[in-house]
């Protein structure tokens, strides 16, 4: 993992959404400064998870693209999900 340290210019780079790094500025600008320390951490977690996921979706890319299973386990949802479309549609919906 890298060892750079968070900073708040880290934490807007690695959300990599302008309007949630806008979110967590305003946040942070309007923490109270017992707060600040709290709010600086939620945040930094939120980044990490963030840079996780995008690093998890390269990782899943990458397997398709060479014609491979993507890693990890996954579970089959087609028949929870034919199952609720399947009570949408009894209610008259299209």
């Amino acid at each position: 993992m890298n060892e750079t340290p968070w900073t708040i210019e880290r934490i807007c780079d690695a959300l990599g959404n302008p309007t949630l790094s806008q979110r967590f500025l305003g946040e942070i600008n309007r923490a109270p400064a017992h707060e600040i320390l709290a709010v600086f951490a939620r945040w930094e977690r939120i980044a990490k998870d963030t840079l996780a996921a995008v690093q998890r979706g390269r990782e899943i890319a990458a397997a398709e693209a060479r014609g491979e299973e993507p890693p990890g386990e996954w579970i089959d949802g087609t028949a929870r999900l034919q199952q609720a479309a399947d009570r949408i549609r009894s209610r008259g919906a299209a």
